[in-house]
């Protein structure tokens, strides 16, 4: 049985400190028996990017054959890898090398307890040295939520290494047009609430009702407050103002987007009212989208992996054959 995220952090937490930096690494056995989960876990060390010369664990998925064509699922906030457990099998089977990593912050990768550690840079940052020490190349990227925000960035500064892109209920926000009223309610709410329960948010994100074990899961990498740093902040790490840190960075990356003339695919779904109409952007500035037909993943909610995750691996194996 998996703790509840009430648990107190002494039982259940790994701390580490250097440099007066504290991480926090969930324990192994909160991650027992996980339902649909049999897949084997990778690790990778990248640098926290404090100048301090601590490293940080990452942890992946790497499942199917070794040299088949990569594809690469990213999941965001505030899930891990789980999210992607209904693709993975299939993508595998149909000959892929499925990568799936958790972000730090997230899953069973380092959790550092200080807010100021996480900006969208150092995301980009800790994503883009396991893809280049992996040495991944021919990718497939699906990218989601928070998957989308960093993954388009390594798109736009290593587009040699990626074939196709799908995007999935994400965008690549610059500020200059504000948000939407549910985004900024969402934003609000993670910073404030008295208290954050992932499955509350996963469960409301979702059409279908997920069993208890799925959304204990969920939970799983958060056994304590501590552990709910990187949830609660990454929202307002989202670019909203024309001078948020991250917008110039992600305007040049639209500027790669907008010549971006290999296969990309948006997959947003019917039942979504944060991202409603953030496919346009893409339909419309990125050749590569051109006068393809763009499926809309009906009933399903923000988390479309969870509402249709067959569905989404044979439109990827489709979408890889076709393009």
């Amino acid at each position: 049985m998996v703790p509840d995220a009430g648990t107190p952090a002494a039982a259940w937490c790994e701390t580490r400190h250097n440099g007066g930096m504290k991480i926090l690494r969930t324990p192994a056995e909160r991650f027992a028996n996980l339902p649909g989960w049999p897949y084997r876990d990778h690790y990778h060390m990248v640098p926290a990017g404090d100048g301090s010369g601590l490293m940080l664990q990452m942890h992946f998925v790497d499942e199917g054959p070794e040299e088949g064509p990569e594809m690469l699922l990213l999941h965001g906030e505030p899930t891990w890898a789980y999210l992607y457990r209904k693709m993975i099998g299939p993508l595998a089977d149909a000959g892929f090398r499925v990568l799936v990593p958790d972000l730090i912050g997230f899953g069973r990768s380092d959790k550092p307890a200080d807010p100021e550690v996480y900006t969208y840079q150092r995301h980009v940052d800790w994503l883009e040295t396991w893809l280049l020490d992996l040495d991944l190349r021919g990718i497939t990227l699906f990218a989601h939520d928070w998957g989308g925000l960093v993954g388009l960035r390594l798109v736009a500064s290593h587009p040699d290494r990626f074939d196709r892109v799908v995007v999935a209920n994400t965008g690549l926000p610059t500020g200059d047009h504000g948000a939407t009223a549910a985004f900024l309610e969402w934003q609000q709410a993670a910073a404030t609430a008295d208290r954050f329960s992932v499955a509350a948010v996963i469960q409301a994100g979702t059409v279908t009702q997920l069993p208890d074990e799925v959304l204990a899961a969920y939970e799983a990498p958060f056994p304590s407050p501590d552990h709910l740093v990187a949830p609660r902040l990454l929202p307002s790490l989202v670019p909203t103002t024309p001078d948020d840190p991250a917008s110039g960075p992600n305007r040049a990356a639209w500027e790669l987007l907008k010549r971006w003339d290999k296969p990309f695919l948006t997959a947003f779904s019917d039942s979504d009212p944060v991202t409603r109409g953030g496919e346009r952007p893409f339909h419309k500035l990125v050749p590569g989208a051109g006068t393809r037909t763009h499926p809309v993943i009906e009933d399903a909610g923000h988390f479309l992996q969870e509402d249709k995750g067959e569905a989404l691996a044979e439109l990827l194996i489709g979408f890889a054959a076709e393009s």
